[in-house]
This record gives structure tokens, sequence and C-alpha cells, in this order.
């Protein structure tokens, strides 16, 4: 099981806010967590936090966790102090609806709340049309622009002012689990492998701008540097158990079964196999994702970077994604740093990662 100081990191990388393109307060967090235990912990122009253990071995295999979340961004102030904000990264709108924003504002945090035009004031007809981000503004308390222009600028991001909770069964809820929790997976792992480590170097890579980048963000700059023969993406996936799911559609991974192993054109299957004989030589349990065109994750920007990378993904089944509160089981996220770091001791100069 995870030891207190991991989970008392965990909750400390969660409640740090970081949307994309603003992750530096929670990047330092893992970065300070990292250089206890990481011979060498370094930082990039893209905002990217990489931690690296037994430099001298070979291959290179690197981990892969995007640490930033989505969030909101200043995008005009009317005369009477009311802000407008546009997404950053995939937003239902709905859940925004009176939520507290937490502003990450030049002299200090700033508190807002989301309005919305009240339900009584709404025409029938339109109650039943879905809230658009057009349709909603944040209240500072404010009562002119000067006053906010003080507080708040445009362009400054904000998050879900929410903080992690512990709930029954070994579960934990938080908003920025997708996906704060891969780059903790990889950096417990790489705490893990640290202890016992094997003939690879292992470079673990808190990456920057996943939720809303088509260009390949922090990761294909990570990748680039890193120069990886192979590469583990851990990112959250749709969990099963919860209702309106289609799992003809998803597939079957229940909040408590283990971690999910995707297959796919993007994906290794050398890499995909060291995970799976991790898992059985662990005895942990896991389920199979099919990715028959891309994986909706980093893998898919890391695979094709320089001349090649042997990618595989493993996921973290999670609830309620893209919401305040997500939630997984905290021994899903155990027993993933587990079967990484076992995988990783199995790598070395003759694995052969050539695709057959």
């Amino acid at each position: 099981m995870l030891s207190s100081s991991s989970l008392a990191f965990l909750k400390r990388l969660l409640d740090t806010p970081g949307p994309s393109g603003f992750e530096g307060a929670a990047a330092r967090v893992w970065r300070e967590e990292a250089a206890t235990f990481a011979a060498s912990v370094t930082a990039d122009v893209a905002g990217n936090s990489m931690a690296e253990v037994n430099p001298a071995g070979a291959p290179t295999v690197m981990l892969d966790g995007h640490i930033d979340e989505i969030g909101v961004i200043v995008q005009f102030v009317d005369e009477e102090g009311i802000v407008y904000v546009s997404p950053i990264g995939g937003w239902d709108p709905q859940v925004l609806v009176g939520q507290r924003i937490r502003f990450l504002g030049r002299g200090g945090d700033v508190i807002g709340v989301v309005g919305k035009k009240p339900i009584h004031l709404i025409k029938a007809p339109d109650r039943e049309h879905a809230s658009k981000f057009t349709d909603l503004w944040v209240d500072i308390g404010a009562t002119s622009r000067a006053e906010v222009d003080g507080r708040l600028s445009i362009g400054d991001a904000g998050v879900i002012d929410s903080r992690t909770m512990d709930f029954p069964n070994n579960l934990i809820v938080s908003r920025s689990i997708d996906d704060r929790i891969g780059s903790f997976v990889i950096l417990e792992a790489l705490r893990r492998y640290a202890q016992h480590p094997g003939a690879a170097r292992v470079v673990a890579a808190a990456t920057t701008q996943e939720e809303i980048s088509w260009h390949g963000g922090g990761a294909l700059i990570c990748t680039n540097a890193i120069n990886p023969k192979a590469a583990i993406v851990v990112d959250v996936i749709f969990a099963s158990d919860h209702p309106g799911l289609e799992k003809k559609e998803i597939g079957e991974h229940k909040i408590g079964s283990g971690p999910v192993l995707s297959r796919g054109s993007v994906i290794s299957p050398v890499v995909l196999d060291l995970l799976r004989s991790a898992a059985e030589r662990q005895n942990i349990p896991f389920t199979l994702h099919a990715a028959g065109r891309e994986t909706s994750t980093n893998a898919d920007t890391i695979h094709i970077a320089r001349e090649g990378v042997a990618a595989g993904v493993l996921s973290v089944p999670n609830r309620y994604m893209h919401s305040p509160n997500e939630l997984v089981s905290l021994e899903d996220v155990d027993r993933s740093a587990t079967l990484i770091a076992d995988a990783c001791r199995q790598i070395t100069a003759k694995t052969d990662f050539t695709a057959r």
C-alpha cells in the first residue's frame, strides 16, 4: 500500500492548481518530492519536469504522466466588474454552474463564484437547454472593472476551488485526478524502481499541456530530449461501473479492478507484454482496453517522436472525468506503481523493441 508520506504528497499534488499552460506550482511540488530520491531532477522551457534514476543504465525508458488539469481563463471584464471566462481544456459547462473558482492572480489567489440566470427567470421552453459557457459569468465581489483590474488580469487562469477528499473503501476524490494521478503514479513507480533498480535508465516526466495540445505539447518536447527506446504513458480511463455507460462501447474497467492496459495500433506489443507479464508476476489484477486508432493519450505523440518509440499505455479507472469530483481507487494507484516498477526492471540492453 501507499505509505503515509506518499499519500500526503499525493494530496498536496492534487490540491495544487495547475491548468494547462499554468502548471508551474504543481510542477514545483512534483520536483520537490522527486528530489528526495532521484539521481537528478530537471525542468525545461515548456514546464516539463523530469526525474532520473540509474543515469548510467541502458536502455532509456520514459515514464510519462501529464501534470496539467482543465481550467478556465479570464477573457473579458465588463464595466460592473463581472468576469467572463473561456475554457482551458474540455469542459461540460453544466458542472461549472454554482461552483467556486480559484483564480491564480498576480497578487495571490482570487475566489469567484460562477453565476447564471436563476431558474425562476428562465422561460419554460429554455429550461431544458444545456448551459453554454457564454451563459455563465464569474462574480468576484467587485463593483467595477477598475476594482477587478487591481486583482485580476485578462489571461489569468483558474480552477474549481475544491480540495481532495478521502472516501470509504480506499477511494479518493479530487478535481485534478485527470491527470495529476498519472504524474503521481510515474513518480511513485520511479521511487520503487530506485529501491531495487534494474539495468535500464528510467526517466519519469511530468509533462504539460496535454489537455489543450494537438501538436504533442510537453510530451513531444520531453521525448525528443530524453530519447527513450521505450515509454510507458500513465493516464486515466472511463470507469464502467456507474449508471449510463455502455460497456460494449468503452469496455469493462471497474473501480478497484486494477490498472488498464491498452492494446491497439499505437501500442508496442513488446511493451504491452512487459506490462502484462509484470502484472501476472506480481499477482496484480488488470483489464484490457482496445484502442483501434489513437489512444487519446500522450502515447499518440510519443510513439512517433524521433525515430520512433515503443510505447505502452497504463490507465487508472476514473469516475466523473472532467468534473469537480473525479474518483479513483488508491488500490488501483498503488498497483499501477508496483506494476510499472517491475516492468522496468525486466528491460535490459538485450530487450528488442523492434515490431514484428
